[in-house]
């Protein structure tokens, strides 16, 4: 029996030192994860689209983002709320939140090599904000409606060419994407003929949509036979393998622009710049590629940026022609000329 006691013996050891080593490892990791520089970022955009960008940077970068998201108003709220000791450190938002940020002296401006590579139609020009990707607004054909006709739409005029097309778009009353196309063609069309030309195409819309990806679903599915989508949303669809061909109209079209800025008072500079920095690479619009999200990039370095380039997208850009009170008489005259057909 006295044989065997030292046997026990080594094997309790070697047991009790596996455990604690087992421990040891796991208590470790524990703390690396929760000693990692965290940077908070407020969001006015979908948790979902920010979420990757949030996992893949933590996991590239070893730093934690923790995402906020919030309305535009409540944003604003909490900003001005904690002015004195700011609890987010960045703003990723929509071009017209961005502007409003800065001029309530919520933003602080910062410029690198990776920011002054972004063309300055997609940045301020002081350098409180940067651009970091853009959604236009495209057609999207089914491909059996195109097999079938006789001219393929390439402009905004040709929607009314044919008073048989199926047409689906987003209610400009429902979406700012929507109503900032609205806002593009009045500004560079004149008011009353795009208000006529809506007008014009009201019978064949079968749809006004509550969401964006509405209308690219239908025209997949064959609903309708063209929509006015967001490109976003109608890639989708092509990358899915559905009968659907994405146009960009050849005059040019609104494009929905998203960026970020750094918050003023910031207790975390340098890891907040750094994320800014990332966000106008490759790496981050490829991240939300793979996760089905298919923006385009500002950054004219980046292999998107090149192949999006060969495809001669013209960009309107209008966002300084209207202030919020014009902006609501355009919709207005939208709703009663083109919805109802009140002169």
């Amino acid at each position: 029996m006295k044989r065997y006691l030292p046997l026990l013996v080594m094997a309790i050891f070697v047991a009790l030192v596996i455990t604690a080593t087992t421990y040891l490892i796991g208590y470790a990791g524990k703390q690396n994860k929760s000693s990692l520089p965290t940077i908070t970022v407020y969001t006015t955009l979908p948790v979902e689209q920010v979420a990757v960008l949030a996992q893949e940077y933590e996991r590239v970068a070893k730093v934690r983002v923790t995402i906020t998201p919030l309305t535009e108003k409540d944003l604003f709220s909490r900003l001005i709320e904690e002015a004195g000791a700011p609890q987010a450190d960045l703003i990723l938002a929509n071009r017209k939140t961005l502007k409003q940020a800065r001029n309530n002296a919520l933003l602080i401006p910062y410029q690198s090599e990776y920011t002054d590579i972004v063309p300055n139609r997609f940045q301020d020009t002081d350098g409180y904000w940067v651009g970091v990707w853009y959604d236009p607004i495209i057609f999207a054909a089914n491909q059996d409606y195109l097999n079938s006709t006789k001219k393929k739409p390439a402009k905004w005029s040709d929607l009314s060419a044919d008073s048989k097309q199926r047409l689906g778009l987003t209610d400009f009353l429902a979406a700012d994407a929507a109503a900032n196309l609205l806002y593009t063609l009045v500004a560079v069309d004149g008011e009353q003929p795009t208000l006529d030309l809506l007008k014009k195409i009201h019978p064949q819309v079968v749809q006004y949509a509550k969401f964006l990806a509405t209308p690219a679903r239908m025209a997949s599915m064959a609903e309708v036979d063209l929509a006015i989508s967001v490109h976003s949303e109608a890639m989708r669809y092509v990358k899915d393998g559905f009968p659907v061909q994405i146009i960009y109209p050849e005059e040019g079209t609104a494009f929905l622009l998203t960026g970020v800025g750094l918050v003023r008072n910031t207790a975390h500079t340098v890891e907040a710049q750094q994320f800014i920095d990332w966000l106008t690479q490759e790496e981050a619009l490829a991240c939300m590629a793979q996760h089905k999200f298919y923006f385009m990039p500002t950054n004219p370095g980046t292999t998107m940026y090149r192949e999006y380039a060969a495809k001669n997208i013209k960009l309107l850009d209008h966002h300084d022609m209207y202030s919020p009170e014009q902006q609501r008489k355009i919709l207005d005259k939208w709703v009663q000329q083109a919805r109802l057909g009140i002169q």
